[in-house]
């Protein structure tokens, strides 16, 4: 993939994504555990036995916000987040899934998608702050990446 940089109107750098670092902020670092990578994205659970919560980062350096993926990733990183939602509805029997990029902490852009369950501690309202979370535990961690990891890859086409 080649990407085209305006660093100032008079200068055009072409960069190669081959040659781009993918760099995870370290508050996505820090408050998730990974789960796998897709092709355009990194899936990470985050550390929140609340919820079946996943957040996608699409494995691109210096994007903010949906719109500034090329419109041919864009789709591909939407089939992801699908792919993703599909197994939190059949793995977790979800009753409604959220997905949300809302980035106002983290500006590397990253997507929720959160299953949701009309017995949830915040339900019907938003999970963002609502409660404090509760970690997972190790073991139930390291089970949860390997299951989460097995049903993302074989929905995966």
């Amino acid at each position: 993939m080649t990407w085209i940089v305006l660093t100032n109107p008079n200068i055009i750098r072409i960069e190669s994504n081959r040659n781009m670092t993918f760099a995870l902020h370290d508050r996505l670092e820090a408050d998730t555990i990974f789960v796998t990578d897709l092709t355009h994205s990194r899936v990470l659970l985050m550390n929140d036995s609340q919820y079946p919560w996943l957040v996608l980062v699409p494995r691109y350096q210096g994007l903010r916000d949906l719109h500034d993926l090329p419109s041919d990733k864009l789709a591909e990183v939407m089939e992801e987040v699908r792919n993703v939602s599909e197994v939190l509805v059949r793995d977790f029997n979800a009753f409604k899934i959220n997905v949300a990029a809302l980035g106002n902490m983290v500006p590397q852009l990253h997507i929720h998608v959160v299953a949701r369950f009309e017995e949830d501690p915040a339900w019907p309202g938003p999970i963002w702050g609502v409660h404090p979370t509760v970690p997972y535990g190790k073991k139930e961690s390291t089970n949860l990446r390997v299951l989460l990891e097995a049903a993302i890859r074989s929905g995966n086409h």
